[in-house]
């Protein structure tokens, strides 16, 4: 199947869609400049959790210089640590809780690297380092992501 028509399938966005063209999706995913995209790909084929958290957390701490509020740094810690099997579910959630409470970036969307992508993107001056973000976010994700997503997507 062409990576298009599984986008297709499962209602990605128009700007995703056009993008991935007639690529396969090993191809797609090998050359992706998005990590937000491959997270919700991710998401829609339904990956291990605390495999998908981790790959959160580690893109949405590719700005964790931004935040201001503690609460929300604690949050991008817990999901890394959710990922790496060293707290549990209510831990997460009660940091993701307190970020929420900050109106912080919440860590239980499945948007972190959208999240980490646009936090430069304030000005059109920081368009260049959006995009710098997005790719650094999707490098990420093919680290953390890439057997469990072709798992997935072989196995459905």
């Amino acid at each position: 199947m062409k990576a298009q028509n599984l986008l297709i399938k499962l209602d990605a966005c128009q700007e995703a869609i056009e993008w991935v063209g007639d690529k396969d999706l090993k191809e797609a995913w090998e050359t992706c400049p998005r990590g937000d995209w491959m997270l919700w790909l991710a998401a829609m084929l339904k990956v291990n959790h605390r495999t998908l958290t981790l790959a959160k957390g580690r893109c949405a701490e590719t700005v964790v210089h931004l935040m201001k509020d503690k609460r929300s740094i604690n949050a991008v810690n817990a999901a890394i640590a959710y990922g790496n099997g060293k707290i549990n579910n209510e831990e997460l959630a009660a940091a993701a809780a307190a970020a929420a409470v900050a109106n912080a970036d919440s860590l239980a969307a499945y948007a972190y690297a959208d999240a980490a992508a646009y936090a430069y993107a304030d000005a059109a001056a920081h368009a260049a380092a959006r995009v710098k973000n997005q790719k650094a976010t999707a490098d990420i994700c093919r680290k953390i992501l890439t057997e469990e997503v072709f798992n997935k997507y072989n196995n459905r």
